[in-house]
């Protein structure tokens, strides 16, 4: 039996299904490559009250917990929602290749904690990724989906690759939209969400380069906005 669980967006996110799924649990893996964790997982061991196994990319994409959960009830921790990332549900379609009962165990995750920016959800358009440059290695074509938002009056919410520091980021963001030839108003970045650390900022990018922000966060780049969302917005300006 192969349990995928969601851990929400702190140390006390997980549901009590989620607590009842592990005491079963022979083997407990920590996805740990997709997103920097905002607080210790020795704490969420203390939670959980059993010790967990870091997985690896290498682990998770090589369906390696699968055997595992032949043998034994085995689960697979995954920060915020369990199926946002495509790795994992090619996981539950190998489980099933495999006769291995699956069961997914939803939580929160950034998709929800948005809403707080008193952005509306369902004026969104698609998610993009900005990945960590490198060197020969420097895509800004991320910015297309903003430009693709843009053209329907959609907020664009920019995930982070793990690792990205924050000034990086934004220096990466200004050089993408001069590329790509958009203009950028006044962005969001949100840090920390759901946990006591958190912080929402509404200011121009000039704003951003001196300021240290804490991992992890993403942006959004606002499109049209509501008169009830502008008022929220404001809320947040830098100060």
């Amino acid at each position: 039996m192969l349990y995928i669980i969601g851990l929400g967006l702190n140390e006390k996110g997980i549901s009590v299904e989620g607590i009842e799924a592990l005491k079963k649990c022979g083997k407990i893996y920590l996805e740990n490559y997709t997103v920097n964790f905002p607080y210790n997982t020795k704490e969420l061991e203390k939670i959980i009250g059993k010790k967990i196994i870091p997985a690896d990319r290498n682990f998770v994409e090589g369906n390696k917990i699968i055997p595992e959960s032949k043998k034994q009830y085995a689960a697979l921790l995954v920060y915020g929602s369990p199926l946002t990332a495509t790795t994992h549900i090619s996981l539950v379609e190998e489980a099933r290749k495999e006769n291995v009962e699956c069961k997914i165990i939803y939580s929160a995750s950034i998709f929800d904690a948005v809403a707080e920016t008193g952005l509306q959800i369902y004026k969104f358009g698609k998610i993009a990724s900005m990945p960590a440059w490198k060197k020969n290695f420097e895509p800004t074509s991320f910015m297309e989906i903003v430009r693709d938002n843009e053209k329907i009056n959609a907020h664009s919410l920019i995930l982070i690759d793990i690792g990205l520091d924050f000034k990086d980021a934004i220096n990466e963001l200004e050089i993408s939209a001069r590329e790509e030839k958009i203009k950028i108003g006044k962005i969001v970045v949100c840090s920390c969400l759901g946990t006591s650390e958190k912080e929402i900022i509404y200011d121009e990018i000039k704003n951003f380069k001196d300021r240290e922000i804490a991992k992890p966060y993403c942006m959004i780049i606002p499109s049209k906005l509501h008169f009830m969302e502008q008022e929220i917005l404001e809320k947040f300006g830098s100060y």
